[in-house]
């Protein structure tokens, strides 16, 4: 065998386990990746059922209920244009409450309602994310960049 051909097999079977890699990689990431949706992505297109989800937007003014037990609350989170209704069985982070930006981690049921297993509350009072950040009259409200 040639030094050329030497050099070419060493370079496909290079390349052939950097595919391999990749394509492993990219199998265990499927298994555990969290896909972020608005309620809107919901209700356009139809509810992500079996698999583990991020639902996030702001949590609507009047909506959060805590159930007698101490630590079952309710609550709906809308992004505008849809609302989807959560329930979460646990501590809610300290910045959570109405009108404040959430991600809930966990799984849609089949009637439509979202169970969260983990919520992520915003960390800064003054974002607003730019599909929400619409007054009522249709403008934006202009935000710098420090606001973020």
């Amino acid at each position: 065998m040639t030094a050329k051909n030497q050099r070419l097999t060493l370079v496909l079977l290079a390349l052939g386990a950097v595919v391999a890699a990749a394509l492993l990689a990219l199998s265990a990431l499927r298994d555990q990746a969290a896909f972020f949706y608005a309620p809107s992505d919901v209700k356009r297109d139809g509810l992500p059922l079996g698999r583990a989800v991020r639902l996030g937007g702001m949590v609507e003014a009047g909506s959060v209920r805590r159930a007698a037990d101490g630590v079952t609350v309710r609550f709906v989170v809308t992004d505008g244009k849809a609302t989807t209704p959560v329930v979460f069985a646990g501590i809610v982070p300290d910045l959570f409450r109405e009108r404040s930006g959430v991600v809930a981690e966990g799984s849609f049921r089949a009637d439509g309602g979202f169970v969260a297993s983990n919520l992520l509350a915003k960390h800064d009072e003054k974002y607003m994310p730019p599909e929400l950040a619409r007054t009522a009259d249709g403008t934006m409200h202009e935000t710098s960049t420090l606001d973020r």
